[in-house]
């Protein structure tokens, strides 16, 4: 797990998953939390892949993905991580989301920091990553504010145009 100031970044499991797709109140029950409704934006991110024995347990891995708990009102605000390993030039790639029901209270910010910090502690990793849509929005803002620049603008199969934000372990400075 990792801690922030507010919050809680709990790892997801199987059992997570497996709740979800189900249904969200089983989820909420495991985790002990209410679950917004507009939750989650992405639910493509919890699935289990076709190829995986419906009773294999995935070992812990350093870069996975984690619901983001805000303790003090019991609740989910969203969730997100790390999309893979570093790639062999020791980039990462974060993502996350936050439920609207929680903009504007600095939950993405703090979510960030801490990814991008969590990052940095491993030796491995010389940058971290991050796409936004092609435009002017709240996720640039909250990136810039952990550091991050715009480096590029780049066409994603899925997405389209795309914008890359990018910090480099030399730039980053914990605060």
């Amino acid at each position: 797990m990792i801690n922030t100031n507010n919050l809680q970044l709990l790892p997801i499991e199987r059992i997570h998953i497996e709740a979800f797709l189900r249904d969200k109140s089983d989820l909420a029950e495991i985790l002990h939390v209410s679950i917004p409704n507009s939750w989650p934006n992405f639910p493509e991110a919890f699935s289990i892949p076709a190829d995986e024995s419906h009773d294999t347990e995935q070992p812990p891995t350093d870069w996975q993905g984690y619901f983001f708990i805000f303790p003090k009102d019991s609740v989910l605000v969203g969730n997100g991580g790390f999309k893979s390993e570093p790639d062999d030039a020791g980039t990462i790639e974060i993502g996350y989301e936050i439920a609207s029901e929680h903009w504007s209270r600095g939950f993405a910010t703090e979510v960030v920091q801490a990814m991008v910090a969590y990052a940095f502690a491993h030796k491995d990793v010389r940058a971290v990553i991050a796409h936004t849509l092609a435009e002017v929005n709240a996720s640039n803002t909250v990136l810039k504010k952990a550091g991050m620049k715009f480096i590029a603008e780049v066409d994603d199969q899925e997405e389209g145009k795309i914008w890359r934000w990018q910090i480099n372990r030399n730039e980053y400075h914990p605060s």
